[in-house]
């Protein structure tokens, strides 16, 4: 899967919002300051070459909408993050978290939980 610019992505993260949408619902959606609306059309029909987006005709004007979920995207771009920064090791990850963003106890004990939650479907598997 193709990797989005940050201004893709941001168009992304709002049709994933919305579902469907117009060019014009698109834009009212993004922060201030507001890109132009043209520069907001080559976005989305960039996002339309890479796959990610589709539309469907009404009249002269296109309804969007997003051709990849919101979850696959983020479990693709995780992996590739992971391999990018951290070795494609999520031990280093996890050591990471734990050391280098100075987690609380609590912080910490809830990802214990989660990953005994974890560690106890895949024994069951």
């Amino acid at each position: 899967m193709k990797r989005l610019t940050k201004a893709e992505e941001e168009i992304m993260h709002v049709l994933w919002e919305l579902e469907r949408g117009y060019v014009r619902d698109i834009l009212d959606k993004l922060p201030v300051p507001k890109p132009a609306y043209n520069t907001v059309s080559t976005i989305i029909r960039i996002l339309e070459k890479k796959g990610f987006v589709s539309y469907l005709p009404h009249g002269k004007a296109h309804q969007y909408f997003p051709l990849i979920t919101k979850k696959v995207y983020r479990k693709n771009y995780f992996k590739g993050f992971v391999q990018s920064y951290f070795g494609n090791s999520y031990q280093a990850l996890t050591s990471f978290f734990s050391n280098d963003q100075d987690l609380s106890l609590s912080e910490l004990e809830e990802l214990r939980q989660l990953l005994d939650q974890e560690i106890e479907k895949k024994k069951k598997e």
